[in-house]
C-alpha cells in the first residue's frame, strides 16, 4: 500500500519544476516576488514545495531561510496575519543558522511588529464578533469602522439586536455621524500602519544577515473560502518586503472561487466579477506556474517507481532512485521501467518487482485517461489493485489474471453506469455475458470513425464513445470470460465508484457547498452550474454525482438536492438522468415533498427518466405520488 501523503522523493521526474522556481528565487534581482504553483488537487503540488523547501533548508545553502506555512493546518486560528507571522519569528528563532546575538536583535526588533498584529488582530476580532453582525444588519452603505467605534459599541451590548437599537437612538445616530466623519482619517491611519509594518518587517530581516526569505503556503485550497482570503490578505501583508519570495501552492479553481465569494454582495462588483478575480490574482501572484498532467510515459514510470518502492529494501531501491534521476537528465521523454530495472536489480529483485507491476502497456494510456494524470488517483487506483489482488490470493481463486483485474478497474473508475451494466450483463449470464463478446467483436479491428456511426445506431449506444472503444479494443479481451469472480472481490464498489471512497476534491467540495443554500432560486442554481460544473474534469463529475446522491440518500426528506438534481437534468448534463434514478430507487416516496413530485411530472416523457417515474409512483398513495399523476 501507499501513503497519500506530499514527499521529498521525487518519483514523479518533478525536480525539474522544483530546480525551475529555485533558479527563479535564487536572482536577487526578480525579489521580492509570489508565485503560485498551481494545478488540480493531487497533482504533485505539495511534493514540488516538499522539493523546494529541502533545497533551502540544507546546510549548504546558509544565505537563505525557508518557512513552511500550512494553511489548512491553521484553520482554527482566529487570524491568518497572526498565524503567519508567528511561524514567521518562531523558525527564526529556532533556526540553527543565526547566531544567539542576531536572535537576541531578532526578538527585540519582533515585539514592534506583535504591537502591529495585536491591534489589526483585536480590531478585527471585535469587527467580526461583535459590532460587524449588528452595523451591518442596519447600515445600508457601509463604512469602515475605527478601533474606537467598535470599542464603544462593544460597551453597549454584546447582543445584535439591542446594538441595533442602540444605533436607532439619537445616541447611535451622534455615533454614526462620528464613524463617518473619522473613518476618512483612520483608513490612512491604516495605510500607513501597514506601509510601517512592512519596514519594520524588512528591518528585522535585515537583521539576520539572510539574503532571501522563502515562505512556503501548502494546502491553502483545503481551507474555507473566507479562511483563503483571510491567508491571502496575510500575504498581501508582507508584500513587496526586499528579500522574500512567498510560494502558495493551490488549485486556482478554489481560489477563484473564493474570490468571488469575498465580493458575493457586492452588486457593482458583482457585474464585472471575471475581471475582479481576475485583477486580484494578477495584483497577488507575479509567477503563476501550472504543473502538467502526468503523459502516458510519465505514468507508466510513476507505477514502476511506485512498485519498486513498496517491494524493494531501502537500499534496493535508492540504486533505481539514483538510475531513474540518471535518466531524466538525459531523457525526459521515455518511460523508466522494467527495461532499465533489470540492469539495477539482482534477478530475485527484478522478479519481484516484475510480478507486481501492470506489464500491459496497452492499458497505460486508459489508466492515464480515467486518472486524468493525477499521482493522487493513481497512487488510490493502486491500493484498490493491490488489496483486490490480494483477496484473489487469500480467496484461492484459480485462475485469475491480474490484466483483467485492471482493464476492468478502469471501466469502474472512468465510467461506474457501463461497469455496472456488465456487472448486470454477466449476473445474468452466469459470468460469461454474451452481449460483451458481441460489442468487442463489432469494435474489433474497426476504424474509430465508422464504429462511433455504427454504435450510435445500435443497442450499445451508451458505449459510444471514443475512450470506451479503446477500452473495448485492447487487451485482454473479455469474451468467454468468467467474470463472476472479478466482479466479487469489488461488490464493495458496485454501489459506489472509486472516486467516491476517495477524499472529495476541494473543487468538488466547494460547488457542492456553493449549491446548499435552500432559498437559492433557479436562475441561480442553473448560472453555477453552467459556469462551474462544466469546467470540471470527468473524474470530478462523477464525484459531484456520488457527493450528491450520497447526501440525498441521507437526507430525502429536505428538498434542495432534489432541486438541484432537476437543474442538472434541465440542463442536460450527461449521466445526471442515471445518478437521479439510483438515488430514487433506494428512496422512500412517502419522504419525497409534494412539490417534487409535481416537478418530476415535467419528466414523464424524457427519455431516460419517463418509465422510471412512471412506475416509481405507480399505485401509490403519497402526496408525492399523487402531485406526480395529477391529470
Amino acid at each position: 500500500m501507499w501513503a497519500d501523503n506530499e514527499t521529498s522523493e521525487d518519483l514523479l521526474g518533478f525536480k525539474v519544476h522544483a530546480d525551475l522556481l529555485i533558479d527563479v528565487i535564487n536572482d536577487k534581482n526578480i525579489l521580492p516576488i509570489t508565485i503560485g504553483v498551481f494545478g488540480d488537487w493531487g497533482s504533485g503540488k505539495s511534493s514540488v514545495l516538499q522539493i523546494i523547501k529541502n533545497e533551502f533548508e540544507s546546510d549548504e545553502n546558509k544565505e537563505s531561510l525557508c518557512i513552511y506555512f500550512n494553511g489548512w493546518t491553521f484553520e482554527g486560528y482566529d487570524d491568518a496575519k497572526a498565524a503567519l507571522l508567528n511561524s514567521i519569528l518562531k523558525e527564526i528563532d529556532g533556526n540553527k543558522k543565526l547566531s544567539a546575538e542576531v536572535k537576541d536583535i531578532v526578538k527585540n526588533k519582533a515585539k514592534k511588529l506583535w504591537k502591529s498584529i495585536d491591534w489589526m488582530r483585536g480590531a478585527g476580532m471585535l469587527l467580526k464578533n461583535v459590532a460587524l453582525p449588528a452595523v451591518s444588519a442596519y447600515f445600508t452603505g457601509g463604512i469602515s469602522l475605527i478601533p474606537y467605534a467598535i470599542q464603544k459599541i462593544s460597551e453597549w451590548s454584546d447582543d445584535p439586536q439591542k446594538i441595533i437599537e442602540k444605533l436607532q437612538s439619537d445616541e447611535g445616530k451622534k455615533l454614526y455621524e462620528s464613524f463617518l466623519k473619522e473613518s476618512k482619517d483612520e483608513s490612512e491611519k491604516q495605510i500607513n500602519a501597514v506601509a510601517e509594518f512592512r519596514n519594520d518587517f524588512s528591518e528585522l530581516l535585515e537583521s539576520t544577515n539572510f539574503k532571501r526569505l522563502i515562505v512556503i503556503v501548502d494546502d491553502l485550497d483545503r481551507c474555507t473560502p473566507e479562511r483563503i482570503i483571510e491567508n491571502l490578505e496575510a500575504i498581501k501583508l508582507f508584500l513587496n518586503v526586499p528579500k522574500t519570495a512567498f510560494i502558495i501552492g493551490a488549485d486556482p479553481r478554489i481560489v477563484k472561487h473564493a474570490i468571488e465569494h469575498k465580493y458575493k454582495n457586492n452588486k457593482e462588483i458583482e457585474e464585472d466579477n471575471n475581471r475582479i478575480v481576475i485583477d486580484y490574482l494578477e495584483k497577488l501572484i507575479q509567477l503563476p506556474y501550472s504543473l502538467p498532467r502526468l503523459s502516458d510515459s510519465e505514468v507508466e514510470t510513476y507505477i514502476s517507481m511506485l512498485v519498486c518502492k513498496k517491494e524493494l529494501e531501502e537500499t534496493q531501491f535508492n540504486k533505481v532512485l539514483d538510475g531513474f534521476k540518471q535518466f531524466r537528465e538525459k531523457n525526459k521523454y521515455s518511460s523508466f521501467g522494467l527495461s532499465n530495472f533489470e540492469s539495477i536489480l539482482s534477478a530475485d529483485d527484478f522478479q519481484k518487482v516484475k510480478s507486481n507491476i501492470i506489464t500491459i502497456p496497452s492499458l497505460v494510456p486508459l489508466i492515464t485517461s480515467s486518472l486524468y494524470g493525477n499521482p493522487r488517483q493513481i497512487k488510490r487506483f493502486l491500493n484498490t489493485y493491490t488489496i483486490r489482488k490480494r483477496l484473489a490470493k487469500v480467496a484461492s481463486i484459480e485462475n485469475f489474471q491480474d490484466a483483467i483485474l485492471a482493464k476492468l478497474m478502469i471501466l469502474e473508475y472512468s465510467e461506474p453506469k457501463l461497469f455496472k451494466q456488465l456487472f448486470i450483463w454477466q449476473a445474468d449470464k452466469e459470468g460469461t455475458p454474451e452481449e460483451i463478446s458481441e460489442i468487442e467483436g463489432i469494435c474489433k479491428d474497426k476504424d474509430l470513425n465508422k464504429l462511433l456511426t455504427e454504435l450510435a445506431d445500435s443497442k450499445f449506444k451508451d458505449w459510444n464513445r471514443p475512450k470506451i472503444i479503446n477500452w473495448l479494443q485492447v487487451e485482454p479481451s473479455l469474451q468467454s470470460v468468467d467474470l463472476r469472480d472479478y466482479f466479487w472481490i469489488a461488490r464493495d464498489k458496485l454501489n459506489d465508484s472509486i472516486s467516491a471512497s476517495s477524499l472529495i476534491p476541494p473543487i468538488v467540495k466547494s460547488l457542492f457547498n456553493e449549491l446548499q443554500p435552500d432559498q437559492m432560486t433557479s436562475t441561480v442554481t442553473r448560472k453555477i452550474i453552467e459556469d462551474k460544473f462544466k469546467e470540471l474534469n470527468d473524474a470530478e463529475k462523477e464525484t459531484f454525482f456520488n457527493l450528491l446522491s450520497a447526501t440525498l440518500k441521507r437526507n430525502p426528506i429536505s428538498k434542495r438536492n432534489y432541486e438541484i438534481f432537476n437543474e442538472l437534468i434541465e440542463l442536460k448534463i450527461e449521466n445526471a438522468p442515471y445518478h437521479y434514478i439510483e438515488s430514487l430507487k433506494v428512496i422512500n416516496d412517502l419522504d419525497i415533498d409534494a412539490s417534487i413530485g409535481l416537478r418530476l411530472k415535467n419528466y414523464k416523457s424524457h427519455p431516460n427518466m419517463g418509465d422510471f417515474l412512471s412506475d416509481y409512483f405507480k399505485d401509490k398513495k403519497s402526496k408525492a405520488a399523487k402531485a406526480f399523476n395529477l391529470k
